[in-house]
């Protein structure tokens, strides 16, 4: 079995800076993609960047410039630094990633609790 632990989530004003992270624990042999997505309310959950385990990435158009995800093969995780924070951004951030849990080429896509993010004055 595998968990996602996210943190970092909280209230911050326009303009101001986030760091979310997530680890994986359990039974991992090997990580596959990571990313990010959120689910603002009333709205879909959507993406908003992904990194594959060898550092290319993707952004969501509207976090582009702004967002900026890590991740560390060594200890299994994946962050996202956000900055120039807008109240669009506001949503709950879920965690993603696809395991490798034998030496098999097979994966399994699993999801962090979710942490909120709240931008307001």
């Amino acid at each position: 079995q595998v968990q996602l632990v996210e943190s970092g989530g909280g209230l911050v004003q326009p303009g101001g800076s986030l760091r979310l992270s997530c680890a994986a624990r359990g039974s991992i042999f090997s990580m596959g993609s990571m990313g990010w997505y959120r689910q603002p309310p009333g709205n879909q959950r959507e993406l908003v960047a992904s990194i594959s385990s060898d550092g290319s990435t993707n952004y969501a158009d509207s976090v582009k410039g702004r967002f900026t995800i890590s991740r560390d093969n060594a200890k299994n995780t994946v962050d996202l630094q956000m900055n120039s924070l807008k109240p669009e951004d506001t949503a709950v951030y879920y965690c993603n990633a696809w395991v490798y849990t034998t030496p098999r080429p097979i994966t399994t896509r699993y999801w962090g609790q979710g942490t909120q993010v709240t931008v307001s004055s």
